[in-house]
């Protein structure tokens, strides 16, 4: 479902401003695929999510999404084949918009637009049974303004519009960083639900390290732009923090960053 091939980027190249953003980095991710990635800030992680979604274009290499090269394809165009979720609760719905008029976008995303009405009695219902498996009461709220949402419930809608067309990829950047612990548990577990639900082939950095262990089936590890750790399932179910803290001091022969993203668990 993803392929990423002998991918490279290079920001402010020939300046003493260089940075080697990803180093050749080749992934894949069947169906129904589970990845979480962690790293140190300046890993690469964001830039490997914005490489996918098509917010950034490889110096060298190509992204293949079900069987499709991608590489050209614009970030609006390549939108119709993903979901993605933000760290930030405001990024991914138009607050002035109601709860409804955002699902309602998001179930058009990859089907032609016409002129029929945007909101039918048969969708309203399916709008509410889906917001009704969020348990946040959302569904009897469908003409609230987004923008009036707390960060929870936010994050919660943004998730599900993200899944609602069963997209071939679904992008998870951070999403529960910026909430507190319980919405962040929350949000969690609406995940595990979500995508185990429809088997969705999923790609999610996170820079808590026990949530990368207990979601998911595979893990890889980055670090100066660079995979320098793939886990499959088997032994993803053997790790704990302390032993991938290690493996990270063995393939490096330093002590892993202790800088917010690997202090979370």
């Amino acid at each position: 479902m993803l392929k990423l091939e002998q991918i490279n980027k290079v920001f402010n190249e020939a300046t003493p401003d260089e940075k080697i953003a990803l180093d050749q980095i080749n992934l894949e991710l069947g169906s129904g695929d589970f990845v979480t990635v962690i790293g140190s800030n300046g890993a690469g992680k964001s830039t490997l999510m914005n490489m996918i979604s098509g917010a950034l274009t490889p110096d060298v290499g190509n992204v293949f999404i079900d069987g499709k090269d991608v590489t050209k394809l614009p970030e609006f165009k390549r939108s119709m084949l993903m979901g993605r979720v933000f760290q930030d609760p405001m990024a991914g719905t138009a607050p002035s918009m109601t709860i409804e008029e955002n699902l309602a976008m998001a179930y058009s995303r990859n089907k032609k637009r016409g002129l029929r009405k945007g909101v039918d009695k048969k969708r309203r219902e399916y709008f509410r049974e889906s917001l009704g498996t969020l348990h946040l009461n959302l569904e009897n709220r469908l003409n609230a303004k987004v923008g009036m949402l707390s960060g929870g419930e936010r994050q919660a809608l943004s998730l599900l519009m993200a899944t609602f067309t069963q997209p071939s990829i679904l992008l998870l950047d951070e999403h529960t960083a910026a909430l507190d612990p319980s919405r962040a548990e929350l949000i969690t577990n609406l995940t595990k639900q979500l995508v185990e639900k429809d088997r969705l082939t999923t790609l999610m950095v996170t820079h808590n390290m026990q949530q990368a262990l207990d979601l998911g089936n595979r893990l890889i590890m980055m670090d100066k732009g660079q995979i320098i750790l793939e886990v499959n399932a088997e032994k993803k179910q053997k790790l704990t923090i302390d032993k991938l803290m290690a493996e990270f001091q063995r393939i490096r022969g330093e002590k892993l960053t202790n800088d917010k993203a690997l202090l979370s668990v």
